[in-house]
This record gives structure tokens, C-alpha cells and sequence, in this order.
């Protein structure tokens, strides 16, 4: 027997332990023979491409390589959460607004004339499609998302609360049952599904409650759910009943019906279905709801919530005071359109005012019979939004404008929309679940929107929101004033434009109070101020708010990076002036009080830490900083590989190799999978940082014959 096969024998007893079978949970199916074949082979040597530096590596299929705009329609065919592709900002508008502009406001809320109804800091909460809870909140009831857990934590230690909806298409044909197979909390039948938006039909256990009511025992959250309205002969009231029992007081209330108006056109009722149809099948789950003992609570059903084809005071002709009076608003928008085209429309202040208007007699009739009057789903279009809108910064400047509009309108709520990979608009991503070993989550910039929104409107649930009609209601730099407990407590300016320059920074000159009002001039020494910032309104990841980020695409655990900066700017009380620069884009929150401030800044937010992981199966951990840092051995094989590009001038060179034990163990250590700060080797990825001596090993044994990407 040849040296070489006497090697295979042996190689072959060492390494068949080592590999799982087919029937391993991991699957990491390796036939040691086929392994072995390959080592025996005349060694050709494969081309490694290196991307990012330092052993930071960009999976190519999400992120580009350099930072580009397009002028055209957005081309991606991965999932949309992940879409790389950056638009042009808009130009600047013509003429362009005055850069220098004041602001006068009086300090006591009752000399202010069309202040809104007074806000909770829980204004701005969250709608989550039921179909991807698991991907989103949690497994089950013992296996919590950490990074999910955090971002409510942010919300609710700055607004109190915070309340959040699951539902959505999905919970209208939903149904409820004792136990599912492999103790499934959610089951899917995309096969069965009637919806012409391919909503899958979904069943579920009442392990999906306790998942929730787990969650609000971490972080103070309180929840909307709704009862399936696709059959109103026989109402299935499981999820209302097991929700009031679990939940408890962290329940808010449920909706019946999801978008009724559309039920014709999905082909859900006949095609002469209207409003009053729709108000008949209430009556009828009313009285049911009535006949049932297990609904101790009987005043918090959600009606009508409509998508917009039916008009908001048709809807409340014969509508439910006695009940509860709220209402979905729709999209502003419905894709697909140009998202070049769209997005100057977005980033002004009219936006906001125009989607407000039809419903401002709606939010006038709650008023009168003592009713909330929710957005119950929003984002920023319909249909998973606009790629390079939805995902880029100035959509967390048009929501900033947008929410602070409603609270002004007085809508007591709104409801930012989150679905699955397939969407533009989500407000938090968890990455696809093949890739959740070493990806992270990717937070939507509307998010940084609910952040500004809960601080701006704090936690007394006594806040009233002006709008300023600011620099002679000029629509690219609106202004709120925000009185709280009868006085002037913050304001919020907001700049839609893009200028690198800095001669579009605007510079507000602020007054609160003085003879004008009948008032003293009531301008404090100083203010405080935190900028919501970003270099342009296309930017995608380098979003920050007071300094701290989120992270990028697929770097998010919920927590907040960097160090916190508040600005403190001197004020003339002499001339009862303060003057504050908003930068071309940005946002700026003032704070007329060190009370204020600190009651919309948390001393610090409670985060969760990773008690359980998954996938621990045949992983080994490196030191990033080693590996990133190695050059391996001597450096031989370097004439020989040339390059790292693919079609380099040394890639195809062939060689003959003799591996050692050694070496080979080495590699084995190093089939780990990236995970926080540590780096592991896993199957079926293409990206490709290594020590010399291991790129060697793995393009020559694994990489030829098997899918293998090590990061």
C-alpha cells in the first residue's frame, strides 16, 4: 500500500467519528470518504474571495461593496428587509426656504389656541403581523427574543409603556387549538390560503398568550389581539377568552374585523358587501360576546378598523359608541410606484398633513362620546413599502412629522406596522432563520422615529402637541411645541432637506413667553437638545439619535452603541431668546427644563441578556481579533495562490499537497459559526476571511466538493 492510501486508512479511522451522520440534528452531512476522496486528488487550487477588512466580511448577496444611488427603479432580488440599494436624496427645493426664522410661544398651555387633547408618552406602539410572532417576539413562552426584548425596553423606559398589536390578515381566518405537532406554538398552511395577499392560514395554541403575558412580566407591555371575523356563524372566541384569563390587565382590547372594507375584493363576502353589512356582523358578535361568561371585559372591541375604501363618517353612521370608537387609518401610499418619483412626497410636512385631513371630523365625533381613536396600521406605503424609502432615513424624519401630526390631530394612537423578510417598511428585522447564527437584526429607521415621539411626548400622559407652522409654514422645517402639565416643556424641529454643505442647516430662534403673551419671559438660562442625524435622507445604517445607533444591517441586538450626547446651548434671557441649528437632514428635541429632559431620558434603559442559545452542535471558537490577524505558517503558499480574487492569474495553479495532522486539526477547531465575539466556520455560505495555512486546507478539502462559506 502507497504512502498515500496507508495515509487515507488511517485519516479515514480518525475522522468518521467526527462527522455526524444523516441523522444528526445539526445535518452536517460529510461522508468522510467523499472528504478523504478529495484530498486525494490532484490539488487544484480554487479562488478565495476576501471581502471587508480586517475580518469584517459583507455577505455580497445583501450588501454592496461601495456606497452607490441610483436614479432608476430599485433592482433587487433578495428579501426586501435587506435590500442594499441606496437612492439619489432629493434635490433641494426651489425656492429654498429662509435659514434663519423665530419662533414664538407662550409658556402656559391655556393662552396656546388649538392645542391637541392631552398624549401618552404610549402614542407611537407597534403592529405585528401574528404570522411572524415567532420570528419577531418569541419561540414559545421560555424562548424570548433578546433583541426584541431590548427594543421595548428603549420604548417603554421613555414612554411608560408599550403597547403593542398582533394581528393583521392573519388573525381574521386564525384558529385556536389545544396542541400542534412538535409542540408548534404557530402552524402555517401556505397551501390553504384564500387571501389574494397570500396570507397563510395559521393555527395556533394558547402558548402564543403566555408568550406575550412573558413578555409584558419583562418589559411593561400591554396588547391588542383580534377575534377571526371570516365566520360569523360561528365566532371563535378561544383567543379572546384564553387572552382575557392570561393577560390580564396587560390586555387592551381586541379588533373585530381587519380591514372589512376589503372583504369584497379579496373575495372574503359578496361583492355587494358594504359598511352596513359589515355593522349587522357586529351586532351579532356583540350579543354573542353578551352570551359568553368568559368574557369579563365586554368594552374593548376595536370598530371599525378600515382600509380606506369606505369613507370614516359612513363608517360611523351606525357605528359603536357604546363600545369602542377606533379606526385603522390607511397608507399614505400604495406601491408599487417610482420610488425616485415618491420620494420628494415624503419628505415634507404636507405629507403628513394631507394623509391627517379626512379624519380630522372622525377624531372630533370620539372626542364627543368619550372614545380613543387609534391608527390602529400604519408605515410608510402599503403592500411592504417603498425600497429606499421605507428603509432609509428620511422615512424616520416623515414619521417623526407624521406622528407628532396625529397627536396634534388627536389621534390617541398609532400603530407602526412590522411583517415578515419580505417587506421595506418593518421598524425591526430579525435575520432570516438560516443566517441567525451569525446575523443580527437590522432596525428600520421609523424605529429611531418612535424613540424621538415617546421622548418628545414623555411619560406624564399629559403632554399637548401644537403645531408651529413653523418658518411661515414653510413644509421642509416643521416645528411642535409640547406643553406638558399646563407649560412649555419641549419642541421638536425638523429639517427635510439634504445639503453636505451646511447651507441648509437652518438656525431657530426660540421664545417662550414675554410681554407678547401678557406673559414673563420665561426662556430658560439653557436648553438642551438631541439630534436625530444621519448624513443623508437615503442613508440606510449610519442613523444615530443623540449620538447612539442601533447598528447597521444585521448588527442590531437591541442596545443601544456609542455614548450619549446632549447639547447644551446657552440662551440670551435678557432678549428671551435661545437660538438652536438643525441640520440639513436632522431633527432636534429642545428641552426647556432639566425636569424634562430627565423625564424623557432614562438614567439607563434595562436590557436582557442571552440565557439560552441553539446550534451549539460541533462549534469551536477563535478569537476574531487572532484570526483576522493571521498570516498562518510562512507564508509559502502565497506564490502560489497569487491572489484572493476570483479569476486571479495564481488561482488555478496546480500543486501537489501533504496536509499534516496538525493541520487538519487546526481546520476541524475552526469549523465554528460567527456569533457575537467569537467566530465560527459553518456550511452552505460564500465569503471567505482565513489564515493562509486554513484557506488552504478548507478550499482544497471542503470547498470543491461541498457549498462551504466561512465567515
Amino acid at each position: 500500500m502507497s504512502a498515500a492510501r496507508r495515509l487515507k486508512a488511517n485519516l479515514l479511522a480518525i475522522l468518521f467519528p467526527l462527522f455526524p451522520g444523516p441523522s444528526h440534528p445539526a445535518k452536517l452531512m460529510f461522508p468522510a470518504f467523499l472528504l478523504l476522496s478529495a484530498w486525494g486528488l490532484a490539488s487544484v487550487r480554487a479562488a478565495i474571495t476576501v471581502y471587508g477588512a480586517n475580518g469584517v466580511t459583507t455577505p455580497s448577496a445583501f450588501l454592496p461593496r461601495a456606497t452607490t444611488y441610483t436614479s432608476g427603479i430599485p433592482s433587487f432580488t433578495g428579501l426586501a428587509a435587506y435590500n442594499p440599494v441606496i437612492l439619489a436624496p432629493p434635490p433641494l427645493p426651489s425656492p429654498l426656504p429662509p435659514t434663519q426664522f423665530t419662533l414664538a410661544v407662550p409658556n402656559n398651555a391655556q393662552l396656546v389656541q388649538g392645542l391637541s387633547i392631552p398624549q401618552m408618552g404610549t402614542f407611537y406602539g407597534f403592529s405585528i403581523e401574528m404570522s411572524v410572532a415567532i420570528q419577531l417576539i418569541g419561540i414559545n413562552s421560555t424562548y424570548l427574543n433578546v433583541p426584541f426584548l431590548n427594543l421595548m425596553s428603549i420604548i417603554a423606559e421613555r414612554a411608560g409603556a408599550v403597547h403593542i398589536r398582533v394581528g393583521g390578515n392573519t388573525q381574521e381566518t386564525a384558529v385556536m387549538v389545544n396542541s400542534l405537532a412538535d409542540g408548534k406554538m404557530i402552524e402555517k398552511d401556505k397551501e390553504d390560503a384564500s387571501n389574494p395577499t397570500s396570507t397563510p392560514v395559521l393555527t395556533f395554541t394558547a402558548e402564543l398568550i403566555y408568550m406575550l403575558s412573558n413578555i409584558s412580566s419583562l418589559v411593561n407591555t400591554k396588547w391588542y389581539l383580534g377575534i377571526p371575523f371570516n365566520d360569523t356563524t360561528n365566532f371563535r372566541f378561544e383567543i379572546a377568552e384564553s387572552a382575557e384569563a392570561i393577560l390580564g390587565n396587560n390586555l387592551l382590547g381586541f379588533q373585530v374585523g381587519n380591514e372589512p372594507d376589503l372583504y369584497a375584493d379579496h373575495g372574503h363576502r359578496p361583492a355587494n358587501y358594504t359598511q352596513f353589512d359589515y355593522f349587522g356582523e357586529f351586532a351579532l358578535l356583540t350579543e354573542a360576546v353578551s352570551a359568553d361568561a368568559q368574557f369579563p371585559v365586554r368594552n374593548n372591541l376595536i370598530a371599525p378598523s378600515i382600509q380606506g375604501l369606505w369613507s370614516p363618517e359612513c363608517s360611523r353612521r351606525r357605528t359603536l359608541p357604546e363600545r369602542q370608537l377606533r379606526h385603522r387609518l390607511p397608507y399614505p401610499k400604495q406601491s408599487p410606484h417610482d420610488p425616485n418619483a415618491m420620494f420628494p412626497t415624503y419628505l415634507t410636512h404636507d405629507s403628513g398633513k394631507s394623509i391627517v385631513a379626512p379624519y380630522l371630523n372622525s377624531t372630533n365625533i370620539a372626542q364627543t362620546v368619550g372614545k380613543p381613536f387609534l391608527m390602529f396600521e400604519t408605515n410608510t406605503a402599503s403592500c411592504g413599502g417603498f425600497p429606499g424609502i421605507s428603509d432609509a432615513f428620511g422615512s424616520a424624519l416623515w414619521a417623526l412629522d407624521y406622528g407628532l401630526q396625529m397627536a396634534y390631530s388627536n389621534f390617541t394612537g398609532a400603530l407602526l406596522h412590522a411583517g415578515g423578510q419580505n417587506v421595506s417598511y418593518n421598524p425591526f428585522t430579525a435575520p432570516p432563520t438560516n443566517q441567525t447564527a451569525f446575523h443580527q437584526w437590522t432596525i428600520g429607521p421609523i424605529f429611531y422615529a418612535a424613540v424621538v415621539v415617546a421622548e418628545a411626548l414623555g411619560n406624564t400622559n399629559t403632554s399637548r402637541v401644537m403645531d408651529l407652522n413653523a418658518n411661515s409654514a414653510n413644509p421642509y422645517t416643521p416645528a411642535y411645541s409640547i406643553y406638558e402639565n399646563g407649560n412649555l416643556a419641549r419642541m421638536v424641529l425638523i429639517n427635510f432637506m439634504t445639503d453636505a454643505s451646511g447651507a441648509n442647516t437652518y438656525t431657530a430662534t426660540l421664545s417662550a413667553g414675554g410681554s407678547q403673551f401678557g406673559e414673563a419671559n420665561a426662556v430658560p438660562a439653557q436648553v438642551k437638545v438631541k439630534y436625530l442625524a444621519s448624513p443623508s435622507v437615503s442613508e440606510k445604517n449610519n442613523i444615530t439619535w443623540a449620538n447612539q445607533t442601533l447598528g447597521g444591517q444585521f448588527q442590531a441586538d437591541g442596545r443601544w452603541q456609542g455614548n450619549e450626547t446632549v447639547y447644551t446651548i446657552n440662551c440670551d434671557q435678557t432678549a428671551n431668546t435661545c437660538q438652536v441649528e438643525v441640520p440639513a437632514p436632522g431633527a432636534a428635541l429642545v428641552f426647556f427644563s432639566d425636569a424634562a429632559l430627565q423625564e424623557s431620558t432614562p438614567q439607563s434603559t434595562q436590557t436582557f441578556a442571552t440565557t439560552a442559545v441553539t446550534k451549539v452542535i460541533n462549534t469551536a471558537t477563535v478569537d476574531p481579533s487572532v484570526l483576522a490577524t493571521s498570516n498562518g505558517e510562512n507564508g509559502s503558499m502565497r506564490g502560489t495562490l497569487s491572489g484572493t480574487s476570483q479569476g486571479s492569474s495564481g488561482a488555478q495553479r496546480a500543486a501537489g499537497i501533504a496536509p499534516s495532522l496538525a493541520g487538519l486539526a487546526s481546520v476541524l477547531a475552526g469549523l465554528v459559526v460567527l456569533c457575537g465575539n467569537n467566530v465560527r466556520f459553518i456550511p452552505t455560505f460564500r465569503g471567505y476571511v482565513l489564515p493562509w495555512n486554513m484557506t488552504e486546507f478548507v478550499a482544497e478539502l471542503f470547498m470543491k466538493r461541498y457549498d462551504w462559506t466561512v465567515l
